[in-house]
């Protein structure tokens, strides 16, 4: 488990700590790929892990279901020798709504997340008929901010519509830009006093869902202590890690690097110390891209 009063050493690959792990959960999105191309060091670490008798579970804040992010990983390069299986805040999305009470759903979100609802026995409907507000991003991310929403914030809990987010994320980064999720929205309506539930990490649920397809693969209960959470987000996958008691790798060149200055050049001692020091969740490791 990590000791939060020092600073993670800086690993030059995961082969030196592989053997500590049983499982890995992994974070896609920073960490496989940048939003438009894979990282090939990535896909070959996970592969020759897996190689080694290592399972590989990728557990993402993406709000559509793991099939359809297989496709997109596919498309981007990501080696299918990487990885077990997937788990995502979608999937936990759709038992959500599939277990809920809710009637009518209003979606919130891009075109491209549409395969999210397909099959489930909920009607989507407009605002003010609606019994839930899912959440999956913003309609445009590539020009739209969170302000742009606070009318709709107002009116939504003037209705009393609880906020479902499909991803918990705040920002990702897509090509080297920054993008705001759905997070960002949900954090508004939640300082609004509206009723918001989450279904991606830092929480519980995707991680019970990750560690039962690991129990699948095991053919026995993963130990906590023997599974590694590896991620490029604080916020979500470091805090996730410390909220289950397990390990974790923080991967620097990924949402974090601009704060690091990775994305000036190299990284600095110095300045690596102070933002862990300031961190409200320790990471265990730290690496600058994953790799062997």
């Amino acid at each position: 488990m990590n000791d939060s009063s020092h600073t993670p050493v800086i690993l030059s690959g995961i082969s030196s700590i592989s053997s500590r792990y049983d499982v890995i959960l992994c974070d896609i999105w920073g960490v496989l790929h940048n939003g438009v191309k894979a990282y090939a060091s990535a896909s070959e670490a996970l592969t020759r892990y897996r190689q080694q008798g290592g399972k590989v579970i990728l557990v993402s804040n993406a709000p559509r279901p793991a099939l359809d992010v297989v496709g997109l990983l596919d498309g981007m390069g990501v080696a299918r020798s990487a990885y077990d299986g997937i788990v995502t805040s979608g999937d936990v999305t759709r038992s959500m709504l599939s277990t809920g009470t809710w009637k009518r759903y209003f979606w919130l979100g891009p075109q491209r997340d549409g395969g999210l609802f397909n099959g489930l026995p909920i009607e989507a409907t407009t605002l003010n008929k609606a019994d839930v507000i899912v959440c999956t991003g913003l309609f445009d991310d590539a020009t739209e901010t969170p302000d742009d929403y606070r009318d709709f914030i107002a009116e939504a809990r003037a209705l009393h519509l609880p906020f479902l987010c499909a991803n918990p994320d705040i920002l990702v980064e897509r090509g080297g830009d920054l993008i705001y999720c759905a997070g960002a929205i949900a954090g508004l309506y939640e300082s609004a006093g509206g009723e918001t539930l989450y279904s991606g990490k830092p929480y519980r649920p995707i991680y019970k869902a990750a560690l039962e397809v690991a129990a699948s693969l095991l053919k026995r209960e993963p130990d906590l202590t023997r599974t590694l959470m590896v991620g490029d987000a604080i916020r979500t996958d470091v805090a996730g890690a410390n909220g289950m008691g397990c390990d974790s790798l923080f991967v620097l060149r990924g949402i974090h690097m601009h704060e690091l200055g990775l994305d000036k050049g190299a990284l600095d001692d110095g300045s690596f110390a102070a933002f862990i020091a300031r961190s409200p969740f320790q990471p265990t490791h730290a690496i600058d891209t994953l790799s062997w």
